[in-house]
């Protein structure tokens, strides 16, 4: 079909001339041709179209410029189906050539198989259909999966509310808080309910973490006050000479410090270095005084070791009212010379002390040997079992006299018994000398 308004001319360009070496006469191809005069034709489906003018060269360069312009779509449209199909386009890019080449088809510019590149554009927009789809379904996919990570970050907040573990759980938050914002986004109601749950714990977790340090920050004030006084006292003890009250004193301020309130790890070394140095002045002072006294001491030890030696001279005792007398004498010089050093001290009240153990110990048995009513005692025992078994043996001799056995047995073994009995008495008699009567 003939253009009613007429040819169009066609200016090349110097690109062009360059790209299209002129032929010697018009050509023809199956889906157009040109005239003699430079007019080209495309054969279309619906017939015969003047598609340009070409006035600047042979016609047979204008008809291979229309069919470069065909072949550039061909390209165009190739193209971008295999970047679609291998995922290097997005579906929008390939709708964008798509387009272009749709309506270069629709303006029929061009000289080449129209049903050929209809069928490719065909493919590419069944391409970018399925393309848009998968992309819906994984944007789909992402925005359940983003859903999923941000129910869990919520529900990983709402645990965390409750938590006194302020500085982890305090960076926890934080870090939920920016692992939501690199999310994929939802729809946005879900996301404000499930933001709206990550905002009420963090917020119910740093009320909660506030008041409790301002709680603590009070009763460090308290523990703070409460140890000033204790080092106040403390330091005011440190010169004290009065070792033995002031040392108690101590002592129980010790106990005081640990049933005070800690007063944060800062303060508290600070507080307890000038508490411990208090303390140190007073025990320091006192060990020098100790040391002091026990060299006074020193010139006692060689006065008491005499002392002792002459106690332990006493031993073995043969006269008791003597050595008592002897041994009262070395104890009282014994008080007069004075204490001793700590360290000799135990050593020789020890030996002096097993002297007096000795002395003590031999009255005790001379006395016991001497005692009279003792003595009757055990005598008196010792015939009252000898008159025991003269009884028993004379039963023995009736029950043998009768022919009675088994009482012959029986007193037999009481005769033994109590003749161990006797034994016995007979030893402790022994002991206050010799037994006036034994059966």
């Amino acid at each position: 079909m003939a253009d009613p308004n007429g040819p169009t001319p066609v200016m090349p360009t110097p690109a062009m001339l360059r790209r299209a070496p002129a032929p010697a006469a018009p050509e023809s191809s199956p889906f157009g041709r040109v005239e003699a005069d430079g007019t080209v034709y495309l054969l279309a489906p619906e017939g015969e179209i003047r598609i340009g003018q070409w006035a600047a060269g042979p016609p047979a360069a204008g008809l291979a410029f229309f069919q470069r312009k065909y072949e550039d779509l061909l390209v165009e449209i190739d193209l971008i189906g295999a970047r679609l199909a291998d995922g290097r386009a997005t579906p929008e890019q390939a709708q964008s050539v798509l387009v272009k080449v749709q309506q270069a088809i629709t303006a029929r510019s061009f000289v080449g198989d129209l049903a050929a590149l209809d069928i490719k554009c065909q493919a590419v927009a069944a391409g970018i259909a399925q393309a848009r789809a998968e992309l819906t379904e994984k944007r789909a996919a992402a925005r359940a999966e983003a859903t999923a990570a941000r129910e869990a970050l919520a529900a990983e907040a709402e645990k965390l509310g409750p938590s006194t573990s302020w500085k982890q759980s305090s960076e926890r938050f934080g870090a939920i808080v920016e692992e939501w914002k690199v999310l994929p986004h939802t729809d946005r109601a879900t996301e404000q309910v499930l933001w709206k749950r990550i905002s009420t714990a963090r917020t119910g977790f740093d009320k909660r973490r506030r008041q409790h340090f301002a709680e603590a920050d009070a009763l460090h004030k308290v523990a703070v006050a409460r140890k000033r006084e204790l080092i106040a006292t403390a330091e005011a003890l440190a010169k004290s000479t009065d070792w033995v009250g002031t040392g108690k004193k101590i002592r129980d301020l010790m106990n005081d410090w640990k049933s005070a309130p800690r007063a944060g790890r800062s303060d508290e070394d600070k507080l307890w270095k000038r508490f411990k140095a208090a303390q140190d002045e007073f025990f320091a002072a006192k060990t020098a005084a100790d040391l002091q006294a026990e060299a006074a001491l020193l010139p006692n030890i060689a006065e008491k070791e005499l002392l002792v030696s002459q106690a332990e001279a006493l031993l073995p005792i043969t006269d008791h009212k003597a050595a008592k007398v002897a041994l009262r004498g070395i104890h009282e010089r014994w008080e007069k010379v004075g204490d001793l050093p700590r360290g000799d001290r135990e050593r020789l009240e020890n030996r002096l002390r097993k002297v007096d153990e000795t002395l003590r110990k031999d009255e005790s048995e001379s006395w016991k040997k001497s005692n009279p009513e003792a003595r009757v005692r055990a005598e008196s025992t010792a015939n009252v079992f000898a008159d025991g078994i003269a009884k028993l043996e004379a039963k023995r001799q009736k029950a043998e006299a009768s022919g009675n056995l088994r009482e012959v047995e029986k007193l037999e073994a009481a005769i033994e018994q109590t003749t161990a009995l006797l034994r016995a008495a007979q030893a402790a008699a022994n002991e206050f000398g010799s037994l006036t009567h034994v059966g």
